[in-house]
């Protein structure tokens, strides 16, 4: 990626310090990537309001979310994979589609109900995905059920969202709230934005026509344990309340490279949440007015949520199972002896003494 700059947008926005380390680990990175090529793509299965779909999940290749560009989240290490020069053609884009409709092609018996789109920043910004593109994907994903889309509220506008709601297609989006606690988003994750802007971005999509799916990040640096899983039972609540928010996917933090929590993690002052923790969440909010899944990145490595080793794959498959059929009875089937050191770290544990256990 091109070395990272603030612009007058970003002017003011997020804790200065934060920033800065951020800008610098950032340009540590010397790595390009070919702007026709699509970060990633997979199949997978989904729930939604709608019941459990298949889907075509696409994370296309931009010039970078705006906000990591100057300093950007704590945890977040996605810019990093961006195209050098801050923005991709639109002919470009559209090549990176049409991978993802091969990949699509290859591996599926038919083509998936559900299609969700990641930039690793915001989507519906057009300095990231020009008006023609959007216009395009919605055209040539006219056809489907339902589409995810991806962005931060600023960028949240029933116009955008048109080209997609007016084709008769169910809208999903996509917004990075990390946790429903303004401190924590300013402080820990290093986000500008604030609770109410979610809620207004919520309402802007209901007024397109279109829903909301928030998605929270599961212990972000400077939070102990215990108060990491405190912070997402009640964010989980509070979007729960939030009119036109249906879905909440809640992210358990990895590590990732060139991110301010690599460079804790390294130094001994970080380590990922315990799937009990995850479990832990899921299992008391189950009876909420909401979706709440969870898909653990890198479970049971040491950069990724893990336990002790011997129960990762174990607890991964239970959450899985929760996602698809959101009952917490799955969580029973499941035990290790890592339960009373995780229990011990719940007790006692805080953000002065984190990480009590490795």
């Amino acid at each position: 990626m091109s070395q990272p700059t603030p612009e007058v947008y970003e002017s003011g926005r997020g804790m200065d310090a934060h920033n800065e380390v951020m800008r610098e680990i950032r340009a540590r990175n010397d790595k390009s990537y070919d702007p026709t090529e699509p970060t990633r793509v997979w199949l997978d299965e989904d729930n939604t309001p709608d019941g459990v779909r298949n889907s075509l999940t696409i994370i296309l290749n931009t010039g970078g979310c705006r906000w990591a560009r100057a300093g950007g989240c704590t945890m977040c290490g996605y810019v990093a994979e961006s195209v050098e020069g801050g923005t991709v053609a639109h002919e470009n884009l559209m090549t990176q589609v049409e991978h993802c409709l091969k990949h699509e092609t290859d591996n599926a018996d038919d083509p998936a109900d559900l299609i969700k789109i990641y930039t690793s920043g915001s989507f519906l910004d057009e300095r990231e995905v020009p008006a023609e593109t959007r216009e395009a994907i919605a055209e040539t994903f006219g056809d489907r059920e339902r589409m995810v889309v991806e962005s931060l509220p600023d960028f949240v506008d029933r116009e955008k969202l048109a080209a997609f709601v007016d084709r008769g297609l169910a809208v999903d989006v996509a917004i990075g709230l990390e946790t429903a606690t303004d401190r924590v988003r300013h402080d820990a994750v290093n986000k500008y934005f604030d609770f109410a802007d979610f809620e207004a971005a919520c309402a802007e999509a209901r007024a397109a026509g279109a829903s909301v799916k928030a998605y929270l990040l599961m212990k972000p640096p400077f939070l102990a344990e215990p108060d990491a899983v405190e912070d997402m039972k009640r964010s989980v609540r509070r979007c729960g309340s939030v009119e036109g928010c249906h879905t909440v996917s809640m992210n358990p933090c990895n590590v990732q490279r060139h991110t301010m929590v690599e460079e804790l993690y390294h130094d001994g002052g970080y380590r990922p949440p315990w799937l009990w923790s995850i479990a832990e969440v899921l299992e008391a909010t189950a009876d909420e007015d909401i979706i709440v899944v969870s898909d653990p990145v890198g479970h049971g490595s040491d950069r990724g949520p893990h336990n002790c080793g011997e129960c990762d794959d174990l607890v991964q498959r239970a959450i899985k199972d929760f996602d698809l059929r959101q009952d917490p009875s799955v969580f029973e089937e499941v035990s290790c002896e890592c339960e009373s050191t995780w229990a011990y770290v719940m007790r006692e544990e805080t953000a002065y003494n984190q990480p009590l256990v490795r």
